[in-house]
């Protein structure tokens, strides 16, 4: 909470847990990416989404997976039938997608011309 002091006054610049904790998720490597790309597709095996973002390592993809599901931002599903797991998004993780919009929509207009 920032607030208006005088000259004199101590700046006090106290960030509230809850929001200090979701850029930590979110602006953890890869995390972004990995949202977007279920945002995008949907439900998808961990191939699937391993090709979608080809720089991140297997290990570290899983490792952020976990991280998403204990957020409660992803969910691992496991087929009785067969060894089919697939990874989707919750409706807490879906109910990021008008801001990862924003957030292209701010990275569209402030970096038009960055090469992948």
């Amino acid at each position: 909470m920032r607030q208006v002091v005088g000259l004199q006054d101590a700046i006090n610049y106290y960030l509230c847990p809850k929001f200090e904790k979701t850029f930590s998720f979110l602006g953890k490597k890869w995390n972004g990416l990995i949202i977007d790309v279920f945002l995008q597709e949907g439900v998808l095996r961990f191939r699937e989404i391993a090709r979608q973002i080809p720089k991140c390592s297997d290990r570290v993809l899983v490792e952020r997976l976990r991280e998403l599901e204990d957020d409660g931002v992803v969910v691992r599903t496991e087929h009785d039938d067969s060894s089919l797991i697939e990874y989707s998004l919750t409706e807490q993780g879906k109910e990021l997608a008008p801001i990862m919009h924003e957030i292209h929509t701010w990275s569209e207009k402030w970096y038009p011309s960055v090469e992948k």
